[in-house]
Order: structure tokens, then sequence, then C-alpha cells
């Protein structure tokens, strides 16, 4: 399927964020996705994934989570610092579920659009805040989180603006889910995998939560040193499968 992508500016309460919208050719409708960013930023690879995704038959949306940060807000994935930097300027929790809503209206506002079946997924810092969407925007009916630090345990300090990890609001979840990790992430260690998995099916919740053998944090990736084929691949068929249940089904 041919799609066409282009940058396009959302107004916020805190300013303009600019969001790259994939839109298939067609007049639909078609479910729509939100593609949150690593937190190297909104790079080729992220807008890879929001053109992979439309190809299959999606509106798709990926916003620049760091608008309000100035100078260059993209950084190369051996700039782990600078990446840290801008992560630990988000906003707060309220803000970043404001950011989502503001992107769900644009992709609900397309005329090809079927409003009412929004999905979402992210990586890295865009699975924490897939995860995070997840629990307080119910718009959302499938989320598919990959390798998000810090859901279960805090990473970064505890502050007004990150009270609490995700996870402590998981009851909040509406959306069918599956979360990916990988075996070797030195960044999300086994015991936190484990609460993950553990919370969401004491609540209950329609989740599964895959751990992938032998996989590194950034297994998604083909541009980084740690790309796992097989992970990559399977991870990929289970999103398709996510999304085509719960947002075509």
């Amino acid at each position: 399927m041919n799609v066409q992508g282009r940058m396009v500016d959302v107004k916020t309460a805190d300013g303009t964020m600019p969001v790259h919208l994939v839109v298939p050719e067609g007049e639909g409708p078609f479910a729509g996705v939100i593609v949150a960013m690593e937190a190297f930023g909104l790079n080729d690879h992220i807008k890879g994934v929001a053109g992979r995704i439309a190809r299959e038959g999606y509106v798709v949306a990926a916003p620049d989570f760091y608008y309000r940060a100035p100078g260059d807000r993209v950084v190369g994935y051996d700039q782990l610092p600078r990446a840290i930097e801008l992560m630990m300027e988000l906003p707060g929790y309220d803000a970043l579920a404001a950011d989502v809503r503001a992107a769900i209206d644009l992709v609900e506002a397309r005329p090809e659009t079927d409003r009412g079946r929004i999905g979402m997924t992210g990586f890295c810092m865009g699975g924490f805040l897939t995860f995070l969407a997840a629990c307080r925007v119910p718009q959302i009916r499938a989320a598919a989180p990959f390798y998000g630090g810090g859901i279960g345990r805090s990473m970064l300090p505890q502050s007004e603006r990150r009270p609490h990890p995700p996870i402590e609001e998981a009851r909040g979840i509406a959306a069918a889910m599956v979360v990916f990790y990988g075996e070797k992430d030195s960044f999300i260690p086994p015991e936190e995998c484990s609460l993950v998995k553990e919370r969401l099916a004491q609540l209950g919740k329609d989740a599964d939560v895959i751990v992938y053998p032998g996989a590194d944090h950034g297994f998604f990736c083909e541009e980084r040193a740690s790309y796992h084929e097989a992970a990559a691949q399977d991870s990929w068929r289970r999103l398709l499968r996510l999304f085509d249940t719960k947002l075509r089904g």
C-alpha cells in the first residue's frame, strides 16, 4: 500500500508540537496509530516505523515529544548523554498524556480515519510513554510498548513531574497490550519485567509480556548494534496481530 508522509504542526497548551503524519492512499476507513519516539528524538528510524505501520493500512502520527526543548532535538545513537538530558527535560505525566491526546485528535480529524479505533506503540522512552498513555488515555484500544525503561521501577529520580512509575496507574488500562523486553537489556533488569507481568496479571488486564532470549535494549532498530533479527521479526508480527485484532476486528 502506498503512503504519504509529512510534518504537520499541532497546537498544545505548551506550544506547537511537530508531528510526522503518514496517511495511506485510499478513502479508508483506517484505524489510527500513535508511534512514540526513542530518547534520541523523532529520527528517521521512528519515521520509518510510522511509514511501515501506515503501509499496513493505518493513519499514523509520530509526535516530537521534545518540542518544548530549544535547539537540536534529534541526536545520534552515539550521543546517549545528550539523549538523557533531553529525556530529563520532559514535562510531567499530565502534560505528556495531553500531548498524546493532541496527536489522537489529529489522527481522528482525518476523513480517512475510523474514529474510536486508536492504537499506540513506542520504543525505549517511547515504550514508557506508550504504557503511561495506556493508563491515562482511554481512547487507546491497543498498546505495544517496546523496552520501556522505568515502567515498573523508576529509572529517573522521582519528582512532582514523575511521582511514581506508570505501573502504579495500571488499573486505568483499558487497552489490550503486548509489552516487549529483551533478556539482555542492561537498562531493564529481569525483576522489572517480572513485576510488570505479575501486576498486569493481578489486575486481570488483557496483556502479554514477552521477553526475548538473547535480545538487548533497542533490538527492533536495524540502525543499532543491538538489533536482533529474530526478536524484531517476531515482535513485528505480534504488533500487527494486536492491531489487526483490536482495531479492525
